[in-house]
């Protein structure tokens, strides 16, 4: 049996789950999502608590369980608390600017690199303009997010400039002259 698999989900008060036909759809204090899981995986509602159960123990359902397991936990967690994930912009020059729903990146290049964000995403940049912090409920949305604003400029593993997550930590290689 999985590990992450078997244990139960706590819906928290204020959280409101349906499932229906493959089909959970689970809406809290922060927002709605909604997710078709496979039809191999028997999801229940039990007092408060979600139940993720396979028929067998094929390797494709036994792949299945944890895994559907950990998005519907992270469907309620979003809806319930939602996520924030924080960027730090680190280089002479380098700055991040809000306008409306586009983050305008001065990131060393000869032009001006701007990111629209999608439908779902908000953001925030810092007085300074070197960090950002981004919300979602959705986790899988705001990691790809995040992602892709630190393919804009990864950081740099001789220097330290670029982007990177905040809890990153970069070990800086020493240079030609390394002694």
């Amino acid at each position: 049996m999985s590990r992450i698999g078997k244990n139960p989900i706590n819906v928290p008060t204020g959280t409101d789950v349906k499932i229906e036909n493959n089909l959970i759809s689970v809406k809290g204090p922060r927002g709605e999502l909604k997710w078709n899981f496979s039809g191999q995986m028997k999801v229940a509602l039990e007092d408060k608590q979600i139940v993720v159960n396979r028929s067998s123990d094929a390797n494709q359902e036994r792949a299945l369980h944890g895994t559907t397991r950990s998005i519907i936990a992270n469907m309620v967690t979003g809806t319930s608390e939602g996520f924030k994930r924080d960027l730090l912009i680190s280089g002479v020059g380098y700055r991040a600017q809000l306008q409306g729903n586009k983050i305008s990146f001065t990131l060393g290049y000869s032009h001006p690199v701007e990111f629209e964000l999608p439908a779902g995403v908000t953001a925030e940049v810092d007085k300074k303009q070197t960090q950002i912090t981004l919300h979602s409920i959705d986790k899988q949305l705001i990691g790809q997010v995040a992602a892709n604003i630190r393919a804009l400029r990864p950081p740099n593993v001789y220097k330290g400039k670029g982007i990177k997550y905040a809890e990153e930590i970069i070990k800086l290689k020493v240079g030609k002259s390394g002694k």
